[in-house]
């Protein structure tokens, strides 16, 4: 019985570090050309502005967002910020994307 639990905490531990490492690749390929960490780029530079330094802009630096927030700032946009079809991002990999930037990845 042991075994089989071991084995159970090992499958659920490669299977969370296998959707987090997809969540990492699904920003790099759509949310870092604007949320990425350099301060020139868009998202990072008007988040900047917004939050006077106070939060991290850099969306990767951020420990506050939800998968909640994540997702529906993704679906349905904000300000210069366009939406994303599910032709672009599916909702596997936005659930992907959504526990990689909610800080899964910290804890």
């Amino acid at each position: 019985m042991k075994t089989l639990v071991a084995l159970c905490c090992v499958a659920a531990s490669v299977a969370s570090q296998t959707a987090l490492a997809d969540g990492q690749s699904v920003f790099k390929q759509w949310c870092e050309p604007c949320h990425g960490r350099a301060p020139y780029l868009a998202g990072t530079a008007g988040l900047t502005v917004k939050y006077k330094g106070q939060i991290p802009a850099a969306r990767e630096d951020r420990k506050d967002l939800t998968p909640v927030a994540v997702k529906t700032f993704v679906r349905q946009g904000v300000l210069a910020m366009p939406p994303f079809r599910k032709t672009e991002i599916s909702d596997a990999e936005l659930d992907a994307l959504a526990a990689y930037l909610s800080g899964k990845r910290r804890r």
